[in-house]
């Protein structure tokens, strides 16, 4: 059974209501929220154009994880089935295990620079031309409103919304608005690693969907997903709710790109997975403080 196939079909439900009473004081009817959205407008499968540096002068917070623990798991695609993925390297929540629930994830230590981003970040390990793993340095997590979103209508993430982006059966190239390689923090995108000049570490990109439909938590088909991708700013109908667009940067050292691999497979099957147990309340003091009003915070340079 592929990955895609092997997608846990569970979800839940988060009021939408509830979702920006936790951000504004404001009604719970959608219609009230300034929540971005045309009939015109379809679900996307990419951003129209790959992020311009992971660090811009746009509203944004971040965090800084170091790596957790790798395994075979995912428990994601294969919740409850130890050892029946390739290998990933997890970053941020310590607790994370093939069967691990939710509940169990709250308050759990995390490896994160922000302690109370106990979310649970994951990719497909770097492998060299021996099939030897090649350890990532670190993570950061970008959350940013997606190109051209009204940065004042997103809404914090639900409790337990699971994402995945990228393609595991990639048989080409992904758009780099969803998987690229770069070279440290440079704005120049490639498909596949290239070699990087001095000490510059070399970096994946992962960039996720920044709308949701406003009440499922996870879907397993991607025939009718939970989360979308904006497009020229706005939000379809279908996927109404804007929350913040999170870009995965995965640190590697420098290493000679030719012959590199993944543990899923080629170079270009990359992709990520994300699971939010952030401390609810931290979550939502991020979004309205920093993305709200239009300011950058944790970050260091632009």
């Amino acid at each position: 059974m592929t990955d895609q196939m092997a997608r846990s079909s569970r979800s839940s439900r988060w009021p939408l209501a509830a979702a920006m009473a936790g951000v504004l004081a404001l009604s719970a009817a959608l219609s009230s929220c300034g929540v971005v959205g045309t009939a015109d407008a379809v679900a996307n499968a990419a951003p129209d154009a790959p992020i311009n540096g992971p660090q811009g002068r746009v509203p944004q917070f971040i965090a800084s994880c170091a790596v957790s623990h790798f395994a075979f798991d995912d428990p994601i695609v294969h919740p409850g089935h130890a050892g029946a993925s390739h290998q990933h390297v997890f970053f941020g929540n310590e607790a994370v295990t093939a069967s691990v629930g939710y509940d169990e994830l709250l308050g759990a230590p995390t490896t994160c620079d922000q302690r109370l981003d106990t979310a649970s970040y994951w990719t497909p390990v770097l492998l060299d031309p021996r099939g030897q793993r090649i350890d990532p340095t670190g993570a950061v997590a970008y959350y940013r409103p997606g190109a051209g979103v009204d940065h004042t209508t997103l809404v914090p993430y639900p409790p337990d919304l699971k994402m995945v982006a990228g393609d595991a059966e990639a048989d080409g190239e992904q758009p780099l608005s969803v998987v690229a390689w770069s070279c440290g923090v440079s704005a120049v995108r490639s498909v596949v690693p290239t070699e990087c000049p001095g000490r510059s570490t070399l970096r994946l990109l992962v960039t996720f969907p920044d709308c949701w439909d406003g009440e499922r938590t996870w879907t397993a088909s991607p025939d009718d997903r939970h989360v979308v991708y904006s497009s020229a700013g706005e939000c379809p109908d279908s996927h109404p709710v804007p929350i913040p667009q999170l870009q995965l940067a995965v640190d590697h050292p420098p290493v000679d790109p030719d012959g590199l691999s993944l543990s899923s497979g080629a170079i270009t099957t990359g992709h990520g997975d994300f699971w939010n147990a952030w401390d609810q309340d931290k979550l939502v003091n991020e979004v309205q403080n920093c993305l709200h009003r239009g300011i950058t915070c944790n970050v260091s340079a632009n």
